[in-house]
């Protein structure tokens, strides 16, 4: 892991001989709004060891250095433990268990996956770059540094495995609003997603939502449940749980969405695989296998 303070490495290539600091700092990822603010840090920008301006020139073979500012940060709860599956000197990747949530609120101040990364990396603000759900399960990657959160936001490549109530084939739907048609690779769901009306939680297909993307493939049928496996080419707020139901086939254990308790007791939805290119260099694929209440679902139909 690199210190804590600084994030280095940002050596400067000879064709970027003589250009500005900050014109530097944008080619190698680092955004203006985080430049901005560490223009207002001390010694936020340093230059082989000494405080630099974004308007100064750099050389070939020169390195500049970032300062972590972290002004966020969580408390710390040493008692929780999360598995880990990958980390290095930009990102720790944990496997999620269903019921934790990511982030603390006024019901779950200490019990939160933040709680757990405060524990385990002292002074470092909590980035997580993937969100889920508290009772969805499976890998979830944060970012050690400013730098690597901006250089890994909108950059990772995630898959997802659900079990729905029911096998969701292609038939017609009445809401004109859905898209839903068998592809090459599988099949795919085009419905726009917004928030219902008269509540901060729930989504719904509706005209006035933001367009939305889900591709999958079924996996196994198994009884009354489907292992599917998904891809997103969207990203809005329970996307997932949103198109299945609309379509008539909830999540199971997915209460929020018409989903049943009976067999599973929260949505059935897993974050199985992660790619991604780490800021420090080199392609990374993670993978986590179903967790058990899953695969009871498709095993002992």
């Amino acid at each position: 892991m690199k210190d804590s303070l600084f994030q280095t490495g940002f050596k400067v290539p000879d064709e970027w001989d003589r250009k500005t600091c900050g014109d530097f700092l944008r080619y190698s990822g680092v955004s203006r709004r985080l430049t901005a603010k560490l223009k207002r840090v001390p010694d936020g920008i340093v230059l082989n060891g000494s405080h630099v301006r974004t308007v100064d020139i750099v050389h070939a073979g020169d390195v500049v250095s970032i300062k972590n500012i972290d002004d966020s940060l969580l408390e710390p709860n040493g008692g929780l433990t999360v598995p880990v599956v990958y980390e290095n000197e930009d990102v720790i990747v944990f496997d999620k268990p269903a019921g934790m949530p990511v982030h603390p609120s006024h019901k779950h101040r200490d019990d939160t996956l933040g709680n757990c990364f405060a524990a385990m990396f002292e002074g470092l603000t909590f980035r997580p770059i993937n969100r889920l759900d508290k009772d969805t399960s499976g890998l979830c990657a944060i970012a050690k540094t400013a730098y690597a959160a901006n250089a890994l936001a909108g950059n990772i490549s995630k898959v997802y495995a659900a079990v729905t109530e029911g096998v969701p084939v292609p038939k017609s739907v009445e809401n004109p609003l859905i898209k839903w048609h068998e592809t090459a690779e599988g099949y795919r769901i085009e419905a726009p997603i917004g928030r219902a009306d008269g509540t901060v939680i729930n989504r719904e297909v509706r005209e006035d939502g933001q367009s939305a993307v889900t591709n999958y493939t079924i996996k196994k049928e198994s009884g009354d449940f489907a292992l599917l496996r998904i891809s997103l080419e969207t990203g809005r707020t329970h996307q997932i749980r949103v198109h299945f139901s609309s379509l008539g086939y909830p999540l199971a254990g997915d209460d929020l969405y018409g989903g049943s308790l009976d067999r599973c007791k929260r949505q059935a939805l897993h974050c199985c695989e992660m790619r991604f290119v780490s800021p420090s260099g080199g392609e990374v694929l993670l993978t986590s296998d179903l967790p058990s209440d899953m695969k009871r679902l498709i095993i002992n139909n």
